[in-house]
């Protein structure tokens, strides 16, 4: 395979930061990945990290947005959140009790994912978290 040719196909979508905008984005990521075992875990953690990017950044403030990436591979599908920033914390995965009502998103996606990876951007944070599709790849989850 010539170096520079990849086999995984990327896809994008902007939203506005209301709270109908993540079942636009589940709906989005179930349409793309349509047929993959991956699909439903996939969903919900498109759906836990846009919602937190709402909730708990600047992307749920009057003007804000969010921005998804949905990138597959043989290999990977990797799902990344892009929020506008201003949360004044790192996302941080949290052990809630079983009767909590907030704190357990990201703990949730952590579950799930074989690997999530936060990294700050020039205007906010992204929030990535794989999937591998062969069982034993990669390392562990965070």
């Amino acid at each position: 395979m010539h170096e520079y040719t990849s086999t995984a196909r990327v896809w994008g979508l902007s939203c506005p930061g209301f709270p109908e905008e993540v079942s636009r984005a589940r709906r989005w990521t179930r349409d793309i990945l349509r047929g993959s075992p991956l699909a439903e875990d996939a969903e919900l953690i498109v759906s836990e990290l846009s919602a937190n990017a709402i909730l708990h950044t600047a992307s749920g403030h009057a003007s804000g947005s969010f921005h998804l990436a949905l990138a597959v591979s043989p290999q990977v599908v990797a799902l990344s959140v892009t929020d506008d920033g201003n949360a004044g914390t790192a996302p941080k995965i949290e052990h809630q009790d079983q009767d909590a009502e907030h704190g357990r998103g990201l703990a949730m996606v952590n579950a799930i994912a074989h690997r999530i990876v936060v990294r700050n951007t020039d205007g906010g944070r992204t929030v990535t978290a794989e999937l591998f599709t062969t069982p034993g790849r990669g390392g562990h989850r965070c």
